[in-house]
């Protein structure tokens, strides 16, 4: 009979009849008065989420107190309940570190060998195993079982510490619940999801991590190869910032040697490092791919959202929220949605709305608690603006963005000590991310501090060089490098930098009045008077161009005074035509006569004092050009 109804309850769970499952495992409790069909039973009715009932069944003799296994369920109850001090109460404030295995680092070494070279060209053919790493006496003695259950209440202790916002011994949970079962994986994605460490920290914990403990029916070659599998698979989990040629290489390992190129999650992976390499057009590529065969795939739709705002996509916004609000309006990553394609519209009250519904229905969704931020950046809500990204900072530790974003917030204040400590902070989390290197860049001219500056323009240029960026996307860096070889007397180097955003395609009057200004300093008059005219054609009522268009004249006409020669375009500028070319000229021949007259009128006084003064009372100018990631 016992052997009866353990099959029906079987069948029945397989099925997913859990009420069948749950009267015939009630009748099997009654029968056999075990421990392990009383866990069973309460675990359908947790299944169920009946979590009162399930914890009215283990309340019964002594199933919590000398089972790990009911233990665990029974704090998973009242954390599903609402009930964090109970649970912590059931689980107890102490981590069992005396379960994590220890490492050697002689062996470590040997266990560090890159899947690829084990595989092969294609077929794995695994060695014997070892170099496996010993274990703790105290951990020999536990049960396999009991221990990924120990590994699980750590879990869920760090869930608890995680509620009540205590979020550095929820990090220590979850990190000593990972080394107890390093398939725990529960533990290691909240790790991860939530940027409790540093990008620097987490490449150091997952070296701390002992895969060789995981056993595959006790066949030293399977467990080997699992153990390797498994590494590989959470190296695709890491920082993006961090070690991108590893990344690279454990997600080719996975797509040619185990077919997994079109699983979702490592595409998601490549998508978040195209994303982080301002790749969008890839990135969104990728996304797109997974939401086309898992259109409800919520890790995804983050990523997905935040490329189609970054190429401005406002249609396919508006259709992906208006879907999720109606199939999900019960998930936080719904509302997220909504209040990005608000935010596309330049919207910002009803953006800051949803964003901030979504961050209530899930306290530590990340993207919801920086979109509601940037509401208040957008509208130069300044004192706001900090205070959220404060919360993010607190909520997400591990990540720089909140950080970066604070110190932004600092700049745009003119408060450069408050802005500097922020980039500092940040560039202690991620030292390679080209936004925070332009960003300290612009702290450092403005600290009149310009080699530093140069130093830092060109590091980011050279990271999103490396990173195969978008070229467009550093058009301001590049800019504000040209600005800052100016202020150092590289007038070439200068002139170049200049050229090269012209070249990208940013026809800005403000990039063609720079240029202007250092043409002029490089003596080059004439050039100038060209470029300031481009200037003026794209922003006729700009006034730098104006000023500095007259200055030019002026010098040229002197030039022109001194060598006894007229000048006029020797050939035709890219894009004008013979008569563009012949009305410029006339325009400048009439605007050379109103100077001529301005001073027989008496009024060159004032350019006698700016020649008087050189070039260098023109260095000016170049202060306000700068452009920050807001410009």
């Amino acid at each position: 009979m016992e052997k009866y109804l353990r099959d029906w309850r079987q069948d029945a769970t397989k099925k997913h009849q859990y009420e069948s499952a749950i009267f015939v495992a009630d009748k099997l409790l009654g029968l056999t008065n075990k421990d392990e069909d009383a866990f069973f039973l309460a675990h359908l009715h947790f299944s169920t989420g009946n979590y009162s009932r399930a914890q009215s069944i283990l309340s019964r003799g002594h199933l919590v107190a000398n089972n790990a296994s009911c233990r665990y369920l029974t704090a998973h109850c009242s954390i599903k309940l609402g009930k964090v001090e109970e649970a912590l109460q059931t689980l107890g404030d102490k981590n069992p570190t005396h379960l994590i295995p220890p490492q050697d680092n002689a062996r470590q070494k040997l266990r560090h060998v890159d899947l690829n070279t084990r595989l092969g060209a294609k077929h794995y053919k695994p060695g014997a195993r070892s170099d496996r790493l010993p274990t703790s006496e105290e951990r020999d003695r536990e049960d396999v079982g009991n221990l990924k259950f120990e590994a699980g209440m750590c879990y869920l202790r760090g869930l608890c510490y995680a509620k009540n916002n205590s979020f550095d011994r929820a990090k220590e949970c979850y990190k000593t619940a990972v080394q107890i079962d390093v398939q725990c994986f529960e533990a290691f994605d909240e790790l991860m999801t939530n940027a409790l460490m540093s990008p620097e920290e987490e490449w150091k914990f997952l070296d701390l991590l002992n895969f060789d403990t995981i056993n595959v029916d006790n066949n030293p070659s399977l467990s080997q190869e699992a153990a390797q599998f498994t590494k590989t698979l959470y190296t695709t989990r890491l920082s993006k910032y961090s070690n991108p040629a590893e990344f690279t290489a454990a997600t080719e390992t996975l797509s040619t040697h185990y077919n997994l190129a079109s699983n979702a999650d490592i595409l998601l992976s490549k998508a978040d490092l195209m994303f982080t390499q301002c790749r969008f057009r890839e990135a969104l590529a990728m996304t797109s791919s997974i939401l086309e065969h898992d259109k409800y795939n919520f890790a995804t739709i983050p990523v997905h959202l935040a490329c189609l705002h970054e190429l401005g996509q406002k249609n396919e916004l508006f259709l992906l929220a208006h879907e999720l609000a109606d199939s999900h309006p019960q998930e936080s990553c719904t509302w997220f949605a909504v209040g990005v394609y608000y935010l596309s519209i330049n919207r910002i009250a009803e953006s800051r709305r949803y964003f901030s519904k979504s961050s209530m229905m899930d306290p530590h969704f990340g993207p919801a608690w920086i979109g509601f931020a940037h509401t208040f950046a957008a509208e130069g809500e300044h004192d706001q603006a900090i205070s959220a990204y404060s919360t993010a900072a607190r909520l997400f530790q591990g990540t720089h963005l909140p950080q970066l974003f604070l110190g932004m917030q600092n700049l745009q204040l003119n408060q450069m000590q408050l802005a500097h400590e922020y980039f500092n902070t940040a560039y202690q989390l991620c030292r390679i991310d080209p936004l925070l290197l332009n960003e300290l860049g612009v702290v450092f001219y403005h600290e009149d501090s310009i080699t530093d500056a140069i130093q830092m323009f060109r590091r980011a240029l050279a990271f999103a060089e490396k990173n195969d960026s978008d070229k467009e996307a550093w058009i301001p860096t590049r800019t504000n490098l040209a600005h800052a070889l100016r202020r150092v007397g590289d007038l070439e180097g200068s002139l170049a930098a200049f050229d090269e955003v012209l070249r990208l395609g940013h026809k800005d009057a403000g990039v063609f009045a720079a240029k202007g200004l250092v043409l002029l300093e490089c003596g080059r008059s004439w050039d100038a008077v060209i470029t300031l005219h481009e200037a003026l054609a794209v922003a006729p009522q700009d006034t730098m161009a104006t000023d500095l268009l007259n200055r030019a004249l002026e010098a040229h006409e002197a030039d022109v005074g001194a060598n006894g020669t007229t000048a006029s375009f020797a050939s035709a500028p890219d894009g004008m035509s013979d008569d563009d070319v012949g009305d410029m000229d006339q325009k400048i021949e009439s605007r050379l006569r109103e100077i001529q007259q301005n001073r027989v009128a008496g009024r060159g006084g004032r350019r006698g004092r700016r020649n008087a003064g050189g070039l260098d009372d023109m260095s000016g100018f170049g202060e306000s050009m700068m452009v920050d990631s807001d410009g």
